[in-house]
């Protein structure tokens, strides 16, 4: 079932506002289809305001239902194209269809659907949720980005790019008016010349000129050429100390960005992607704004400047020099947007390339084990290998383009010989002015030719705008109240009636209630996928809970300012992230300013002050990008003893010791039971047992709390956690036989 026609644009937005306009309220969420029942290629959209479901079609055609009568709704995924069906009076039907490019956008409006049948308040929803193409030419969205560099508003872009420049626009101008200065003299410098060739290198009625005035005017022709010369370097040299500054302070401003984005922001990229960003677009941004902006600027008034000059000198030959630029400005016009897209890919495909960079790097250890060194390297070649065909693709493009262009300007050059070459030679003009014309000839086109790199230029400064931005402009979702709290905790939580879900119309979490007293250490039991992980996520305010509330100490966390909040809950990871550098500042990294012997205290509480001493350097020595020179138990103790320096009030340990073998997690055990001691505690673990002192367990299955309860208690019980623990006690018997 493929669909048998495909179109390149699709405006949805006519459709969608006539299906809004429909209602009497705003709608909760309105989403895109793109298939007729028989597969043709339409432009549809539907929308849902109380239990009304509406949709439309291009066409005029309409149909409404009411979920309160549909009885089941599905998504259904066909070869090629996916759709949404529903059942009727015990009658099957289809309520849309869309190709594969759509059919994320199907699958969440069914998980809508069914939150709005089940009466829950989903809150509204933004169209653009879930595209994954542009709606306006079908290009799919690079992940991560809703941004779509073939249809970004230019001038937006434009505009949003000057505050960039502000802060050096002094130095800008000053660089500026040096350029008038040299575009004056390069204006100026031809009428030097003809002055030196038919005043004194032609002998006029018999008589040579002097040699004093030939001297004079060769000084002066030295003195414009050295003049401009020392202009033109004094200017790059401002412009170059100027873009470094543009380029720090603009790299400073996309790395604080991404330092506040939420972690679902961050998570939407990857971390090849946000690298890029940072380096490799910043950079494009202020050639852009340092050499290409400027550079169209230069070559507009060198060419208005060289027009005027010979429109006053002879106005029909310049225009005769003039008669195939049009040409080549149509040239240029036309593939504008094709430059740009052709770029647009190679930058995807190069960015690509050092998503795959990081990713194998930061996973050197795993290559290493699984021997698959050839088969990285084979990745890494193709996708290599694409980038250069697409680059040698493109510049094979340019470079079937543009000597053609240059070939038409070269037939002005031609016509100038032809023009003042036959009147000098009916004695109507001189030498002189051959040279003059010829001079200005290469005023005009240089310009010109210097004006043929500039859509793919202006194409890359575009994509990496339109990029940078997309970034730059992500509101996060988790920001601090304007009357936020900065308190120091007691140590009391409560979650009261806490749903969640990474999307507002699927919940992983449901109705979940627990009290913590200060003190208190809280087992969080479950199988894998349960919530546990996510649950503690809520509690350091990763994310935001969708209904209920999480309060520490009577206030809601998120009237916390998240400085303070997170400042004060200390966490132990199963996967301890050690940043290359030395033992001693990834400890301290919990708490900038500390002293040495803070250091040293907290890894003696740690158990980890005997170790270190045992390596060459002690403190000072240096591991490896995520702690690779490290046991798995060393790195541990070293997040412990960040932990105990930050003396939080409340604690969080998941999965501490899951990846340990038994003798060292005995050990990192016991330098946690030093870490509890007197902080409100709630811990995630894989070995039950290490639970079995806990105040309290809940045990979370579905994303609901089944049980709660002491040890003793639960297993009293006999319900899942008791068959949770009997499991792990057949399988530790196994491993013993």
């Amino acid at each position: 079932m493929t669909p048998k026609l495909k179109i390149n644009s699709f405006h949805y937005d006519n459709v969608i506002k006539k299906v809004s306009d429909s209602f009497d309220a705003q709608p909760l969420f309105v989403f895109r289809f793109n298939l007729s029942r028989e597969n043709e290629y339409i432009t549809g959209g539907g929308g849902v305001s109380g239990k009304t479901l509406r949709i439309a079609t291009e066409s005029g055609n309409t149909e409404t239902l009411s979920l309160e009568d549909i009885e089941d709704i599905e998504y259904i995924q066909y070869v090629g194209c996916a759709a949404i069906e529903y059942s009727l009076e015990g009658k099957r039907f289809e309520l849309c269809r869309s190709d594969m490019k759509n059919a994320v956008s199907l699958q969440n409006t069914v998980k809508r659907l069914k939150a709005i049948q089940s009466g829950r308040n989903i809150g509204r929803f933004s169209t653009d949720e879930d595209e994954t193409a542009c709606p306006n030419c079908g290009t799919p969205y690079r992940s991560g980005s809703r941004v779509c560099p073939n249809c970004a508003n230019r001038k937006k872009l434009f505009v949003k790019a000057l505050p960039i420049a502000k802060p050096f626009m002094g130095k800008i101008i000053l660089s500026l008016v040096m350029f008038f200065m040299v575009t004056g003299l390069s204006i100026f410098a031809p009428f030097v010349t003809r002055e030196l060739i038919d005043g004194y290198l032609k002998v006029k009625d018999g008589t040579p000129g002097t040699t004093t005035g030939f001297f004079l005017v060769i000084a002066a022709m030295v003195a414009v050429t050295l003049l401009s010369t020392v202009i033109s370097a004094v200017r790059q040299i401002l412009l170059v100390r100027v873009g470094n500054k543009m380029t720090v302070s603009l790299r400073e401003k996309v790395y604080r960005k991404v330092q506040e984005m939420s972690l679902s922001g961050i998570s939407k990229r990857t971390a090849g992607e946000i690298i890029t960003r940072i380096t490799h677009d910043t950079d494009v941004v202020r050639d852009f704004l340092m050499s290409v902006l400027p550079d169209i600027l230069r070559i507009g008034l060198t060419f208005m400047g060289g027009c005027i000059a010979m429109f006053i000198l002879n106005w029909k030959l310049t225009l005769l020099i003039l008669l195939p630029i049009p040409l080549v400005v149509m040239i240029f016009y036309f593939i504008r947007n094709f430059m740009q897209s052709i770029y647009t890919r190679q930058w995807h495909a190069e960015s690509s390339v050092n998503t795959l960079l990081h990713d194998v790097f930061s996973g050197i250890r795993v290559v290493k084990v699984f021997g698959t060194e050839k088969y990285e390297s084979m990745r890494f070649d193709k996708a290599a290998k694409k980038v250069a065909d697409i680059s040698k693709k493109n510049e094979r493009t340019w470079n079937t383009i543009m000597p053609f262009a240059f070939f038409l300007l070269g037939i002005g050059e031609y016509a100038v010989l032809l023009f003042v070459g036959v009147r000098i030679i009916n004695g109507q003009m001189t030498l002189g002015d051959l040279t003059l014309f010829m001079s200005y000839v290469s005023l005009l086109y240089g310009p010109i030719r210097q004006a043929a790199f500039l859509p793919r230029q202006f194409a890359r400064g575009m994509t990496s705008l339109a990029k940078i931005f997309d970034l730059l402009d992500e509101e996060p979702e988790i920001t601090d109240d304007s009357e936020a709290v900065n308190k120091e905790f007691v140590g009391n939580i409560r979650l009261n009636k806490v749903n969640f879900g990474y999307n507002n119309y699927e919940d992983i979490l449901k109705n979940i209630s627990v009290d913590i007293n200060k003190g208190e250490m809280v087992g969080l039991v479950g199988r894998s996928g349960v919530g546990k992980s996510t649950l503690i996520n809520l509690v350091m305010r990763l994310y935001d809970v969708t209904d209920g509330s999480i309060t520490i100490d009577g206030v809601d966390i998120r009237k916390y300012e998240q400085h303070c909040l997170r400042s004060q809950v200390g966490v132990v990871l199963q996967e301890t992230y050690l940043f290359r550098g030395t033992i001693y500042s990834n400890i301290a990294y919990a708490l900038p300013g500390c002293t040495p012997e803070d250091v040293i205290r907290a890894s003696k509480l740690a158990s980890a002050h005997q170790f270190i001493m045992k390596l060459p350097d002690g403190y000072n020595t240096i591991v490896g990008e995520r702690g690779q020179t490290l046991s798995g138990g060393e790195k541990q103790r070293i997040a412990i003893a960040r932990a105990i320096l930050r003396n939080p009030k409340i604690l969080i340990l998941d999965e501490a010791t899951a990846s340990l073998d038994t003798k060292t997690e005995k050990q990192i055990q016991d330098a946690l039971n030093k870490l509890i001691a007197g902080r409100t505690t709630i811990a995630i673990a894989h070995r039950l047992s290490t639970l079995r002192n806990a105040t309290k367990l809940v045990v979370l299955e579905k994303g609901e709390i089944e049980e709660v309860g002491t040890h003793d208690q639960l297993i009293a019980n006999g319900k899942r956690y008791f068959k949770l623990v009997m499991a792990q006690r057949q399988m530790s018997k196994m491993k013993k036989n």
